[in-house]
């Protein structure tokens, strides 16, 4: 499949991603991932792999949008629940703990 990532053409498969895949060691997931085989891959190291490029030639995009049409799993980062301010008097109360029973 033809695809477009930092403005080059690449004719990229399935098969050809997981060749040079193989052997990689995955480096811990910080942001969006490819799975590719039983192994979660930042979409960065994907695409540096396939590509041969920097990492700063390229954007995570363009790379998760060429995984997904080559048909493999791609993962964005969750969105954080929301922060739930607390109050000085909950901290304090939470800091004292419940009254202990006689």
């Amino acid at each position: 499949m033809r695809c477009v990532i930092a403005r080059f053409p690449f004719d990229l498969t399935k098969s050809g991603v997981l060749e040079s895949m193989k052997g990689i060691k995955p480096e811990p997931v910080t942001g969006e991932s490819v799975i590719i085989g039983r192994r979660h891959y930042p979409v960065k190291q994907v695409g540096q792999v396939i590509t041969r490029q920097d990492r700063r030639d390229f954007s995570a995009a363009e790379v998760l949008r060429a995984m997904a049409k080559l048909g493999f799993t791609c993962r964005t980062l969750a969105e954080a629940p929301p922060v739930r301010e607390v109050s000085p008097l909950q901290r304090a109360s939470a800091m004292l703990g419940t009254p202990a029973s006689a």
